[in-house]
């Protein structure tokens, strides 16, 4: 993709019908992105589930309505920033992505990144932050606390389907993307 800065369109003509890995025999849609193609703001998960899969969209099942209503706490809306995965093809039975399958997608997920050039990327569980930051620490470890990716602030914390599975958690989330939201200027319960 060169040198410059790429587009999402380009980002998006390069990937094409991708068969860079094995998920592609599995998938109906390629799950690239949505959102603001300008966002200050981007949501990276890990990869697609079966609802995304059907629809092509990403964060469209229960785990997809929790990240929208935390957007929304947030003080934004899902047309206001960008979502995205780590892998554009959802695995088998939702089963975490291999690191071949992380590899193939990649470049794709940095050079979105790349196009967008948000303020902040909230990485969604262990395979973004880890993916993202070259870093194995455990996201439990590693919430919560400042990161920078590409000169990017990073705050990595808990996926939506875990806390879903652990609601203890949503206390935790909850004050990292305050965190975020103070980078942005808003406070909580203010919508502004």
């Amino acid at each position: 993709m060169g040198g410059e800065r790429p587009t999402l369109d380009q980002v998006r003509r390069e990937l094409g019908d991708c068969q860079r890995c094995k998920l592609c025999s599995g998938r109906k849609n390629i799950v690239f992105g949505t959102g603001n193609p300008r966002a200050e703001l981007v949501f990276v998960g890990e990869g697609p589930g079966e609802q995304e899969d059907l629809q092509g969209v990403p964060f469209v099942g229960a785990a997809g309505a929790l990240l929208t209503k935390m957007i929304e706490a947030m003080g934004f809306g899902r047309d206001d920033v960008y979502i995205c995965n780590v892998v554009k093809c959802r695995p088998p039975g939702n089963r975490n992505p291999e690191p071949d399958e992380i590899a193939a997608c990649e470049p794709f997920l940095r050079a979105q990144l790349a196009a967008i050039q948000p303020r902040v990327v909230v990485a969604l569980g262990k395979f973004a932050a880890q993916t993202l930051l070259r870093d194995s620490t455990p996201i439990t470890r590693m919430r919560g606390q400042w990161r920078v990716y590409e000169g990017i602030q990073l705050m990595p914390t808990f996926h939506p389907a875990y806390l879903l599975r652990n609601p203890a958690e949503k206390r935790n989330a909850w004050a990292d993307l305050q965190a975020v939201m103070k980078v942005f200027g808003k406070n909580p319960g203010s919508r502004t």
